[in-house]
C-alpha cells in the first residue's frame, strides 16, 4: 500500500497549546449555547474557534519556540475572549466537565460537525467535555510515531496530574477525571494503537480512510495523535485546567517528557519510563488513573508489579528536572511541581463542595480562578522578555 500521508517536519523545540473553555450563563452558571453569537465577532479568527458543541469555545495559540512566548500569546487571547464574552452576557470558565449542567449538547452547524453528528447518533449530544491539548514539534513522522508509542505508558500519569472532572450532571462521580469515562463510549477516543513507524501509521490511515472510517486525520481523536500538516505530536489526554497558568505548567511537563524520550536514545540513564504493555493492561491503568488519580496503583511489568502513581510521578520529576534546565524552563517546571503539591483541580473542587454543599459554588470558584488570573500582571518570566 502506498504511503499517502506526508509529514511536514518542524522544530523539535516548538510548542503549542489548545484549551476548550465553557460558556456559561452568568446568573444560573449553567452552560449556555453561546458560540454562534460569539463567533460572529471572530469570523475566520486563527486562534479563537468554535468547537463540536455550542457551549464551547476553543483557544489555539500559535506554535512558539518557548513557553514564555506561548504564555504571552495565550494570555492575551484569553483576556480578549473573556472581555468579549462578558459584553455578550456570558461567563467563561474551564474544567474537564461542568459540575451540574444536565442539558444535552447542540452541535455547531459546521459541515464537518454535522457530518459527525449523523454518524455518532445520541452519543454526540452527551459528549460534553473540555480538554487541554499540547503540541510538540517533531523532526519526522518516524519520530512522532516512536514518541507516541513510548509516551502511551505515561498517559495514566498525565490523566492524574490534570484531573479536573469529578462532578457530572449534579453528582460526585467518584472519579477524579470522569471526562475519560464519557469519551470512552465513543469510537475514536482513548489509547492509540502502537505503530512501528510513519509508514505503518500512514498505511493504517489510508486503509481506514478508504473504508470510510475516517474522513480526515482530524477525525482521529486518540489521547495522543500525530498532526502531519503541523509537524507535531498532539497530546490530548489532559482535562481542561481552571487557569492558563495551570495549563502552561502541564504543557511544560509534557515538553520535558518528550525531550527526555529523545535524549535517552543517545545517553545512558539509570532509570527508564515504564514500557507500553499489553493493550488490556494499558486500558486498566488508564481507567484506574481516571478513578483514583495519583492514588492509583499502576501495573508496571509483566509480573503484575505495582507502583503507586504518586511514586511514579516523583521518579519522573527527578528524571526530567535536568531536561527542564536544558530547555531553559526551570521556572515552569517549578510551577508544575507546585501545581502537584498544592492540590490538583479535582481535589479543590471537592473541597469547595464539602465546605459549601453547592455545585454552583464550585462553578463560581472556577470562574473566579480564571478571572483572578486575568487580572494579575504578566508573570515575571514573561515581563522580562
Amino acid at each position: 500500500m502506498t504511503a499517502a500521508v506526508k509529514f511536514a517536519p518542524s522544530s523539535p523545540t516548538s510548542i503549542g497549546m489548545e484549551m476548550e473553555f465553557q460558556l456559561l450563563d452568568p446568573v444560573t452558571l449553567d452552560l449556555v449555547d453561546g458560540i454562534l453569537p460569539l463567533i460572529q465577532l471572530y469570523p475566520d479568527h486563527p486562534y479563537i474557534k468554535p468547537e463540536f458543541i455550542q457551549n464551547t469555545v476553543e483557544v489555539c495559540a500559535t506554535i512558539c519556540d518557548d513557553l514564555e512566548a506561548l504564555e504571552t500569546h495565550f494570555l492575551s487571547l484569553v483576556k480578549e475572549l473573556h472581555g468579549t464574552c462578558n459584553r455578550l452576557g456570558m461567563a467563561l470558565c474551564s474544567a474537564g466537565t461542568h459540575p451540574f449542567s444536565e442539558s444535552l449538547a447542540l452541535i455547531t452547524p459546521i459541515p464537518r460537525y454535522l457530518r459527525i453528528e449523523k454518524t455518532s447518533g445520541h452519543l454526540c449530544r452527551t459528549q460534553i467535555t473540555f480538554a487541554t491539548h499540547v503540541h510538540i514539534g517533531m523532526v519526522s513522522g518516524d519520530e512522532a510515531i516512536r514518541i507516541m508509542r513510548e509516551l502511551k505508558a505515561l498517559l495514566p500519569l498525565l490523566i492524574a496530574v490534570s484531573a479536573s472532572s469529578p462532578f457530572w450532571r449534579g453528582y460526585d462521580t467518584g472519579y477524579v477525571a470522569y471526562r475519560h469515562r464519557i469519551l470512552a463510549a465513543t469510537r475514536s477516543y482513548g489509547i492509540p494503537p502502537s505503530f512501528e513507524n510513519w509508514r505503518d501509521f500512514s498505511d493504517f490511515y489510508t486503509m481506514t480512510h478508504r473504508a470510510g472510517v475516517f474522513e480526515s486525520i482530524h477525525d482521529i481523536h486518540w489521547d495522543i495523535r500525530p498532526r502531519p500538516h503541523l509537524g507535531t505530536l498532539e497530546v490530548r489526554v489532559m482535562d481542561a485546567q481552571p487557569t492558563v497558568g495551570a495549563a502552561l505548567a502541564l504543557a511544560g511537563f509534557v515538553r520535558c517528557l518528550v525531550h527526555y524520550l529523545r535524549r535517552r536514545k543517545t545517553t545512558n540513564s539509570s532509570w527508564r519510563f515504564p514500557a507500553p504493555g499489553h493493550w488490556w493492561i494499558e486500558k486498566h491503568n488508564h481507567f484506574q488513573a481516571s478513578l483514583l488519580g495519583l492514588e492509583a496503583r499502576y501495573i508496571n511489568d509483566r509480573n503484575g508489579g505495582l507502583t503507586p502513581l504518586r511514586t511514579l510521578l516523583a521518579e519522573v520529576l527527578k528524571e526530567t528536572g535536568p531536561v527542564a534546565r536544558e530547555l531553559g524552563q526551570s521556572a515552569y517546571f517549578s510551577r508544575f511541581e507546585e501545581h502537584c503539591r498544592r492540590g490538583l483541580s479535582y481535589a479543590r473542587q471537592r473541597e469547595t463542595f464539602q465546605k459549601t454543599g453547592s455545585l454552583k459554588a464550585v462553578t463560581q470558584t472556577l470562574i473566579g480562578d480564571l478571572e483572578a488570573e486575568l487580572r494579575r500582571p504578566a508573570p515575571a518570566a514573561v515581563r522580562g522578555r
